[in-house]
């Protein structure tokens, strides 16, 4: 069964189950166990950083043919914690996994650039930055990304992986609605570790004045993040959906 969650990270240490730590993973298989009676394993699409919030992360857990997705999703729903919840569930065909059958992920990440972005209300949800970005030099630097490219420089180190390319979709800078400041919205067929908040982290940094527009181009090309600007806060990070091929859907 896949399930669509949404979650507020604030209050978590991640996605992933830890020994002494809250997790998303842990209060769901809790809740799953509370349903069926017994520990399922539960498979996440991503593991999302202590702090980082969820409006369409994936999980997948092999639950009895006898929960029905509707009423599964409001079993569940009785049984978690308020800080998560189960926004529709799925049958899925055998065989699916969804972190190695997803072909598409987007992330949103939110920023404060008004004096209300001190707000402890608004914190705990975006980079409350309160300094003005440059509007061209965000979408020059968006644009930089488009397609493939090397992002070991532009992520977590410590993370072997057999390569370290990344095929992006999408990636634009929109001012918000609410006249708050700035959302970086970017699609990719997969994400190496904190790579989006390294992302914005240096975009936030050229739109600054406080490196130059070259730097990004530089640093798709280099194989260490020595020279990549800190990350960006975890608070302001959103996994907004996965995409997977139709085929994989029984229903």
């Amino acid at each position: 069964m896949l399930l669509v969650l949404q979650y507020d990270g604030g209050a978590f240490a991640g996605w992933q189950r830890q020994p002494a730590d809250r997790t998303v993973q842990a209060d769901l298989e809790t809740a799953i166990e509370g349903l069926v009676g017994h520990r399922l394993a539960v498979v996440g699409a991503g593991r999302t950083d202590a702090g980082v919030h969820a409006l369409g992360q994936i999980a997948a857990a092999a639950l009895p043919e006898r929960w029905q997705p509707e009423v599964l999703v409001r079993a569940l729903n009785a049984h978690l914690p308020p800080d998560i919840w189960v926004a529709s569930a799925c049958r899925m065909r055998p065989g699916f996994n969804p972190r190695r059958h997803a072909t598409e992920r987007t992330y949103c990440y939110r920023i404060g650039t008004d004096p209300g972005a001190a707000s402890p209300f608004r914190r705990r949800l975006e980079w409350g930055l309160g300094a003005s970005l440059d509007p061209d030099r965000l979408a020059r630097a968006a644009r930089t990304l488009l397609g493939e490219h090397g992002f070991q420089a532009l992520s977590a180190a410590g993370q072997p992986k057999t390569h370290y390319r990344c095929r992006v979709l999408d990636a634009e800078w929109h001012r918000r609605e609410d006249g708050g400041g700035w959302e970086f919205w970017i699609t990719a067929d997969r994400f190496l570790h904190r790579m989006v908040r390294f992302l914005v982290g240096t975009m936030v940094e050229i739109a600054r004045g406080r490196r130059e527009a070259a730097d990004l181009d530089a640093l798709l090309d280099a194989t260490d993040n020595q020279a990549a600007s800190p990350p960006a806060p975890a608070q302001g990070l959103f996994l907004v959906s996965v995409r997977y091929p139709t085929e994989w859907y029984a229903e």
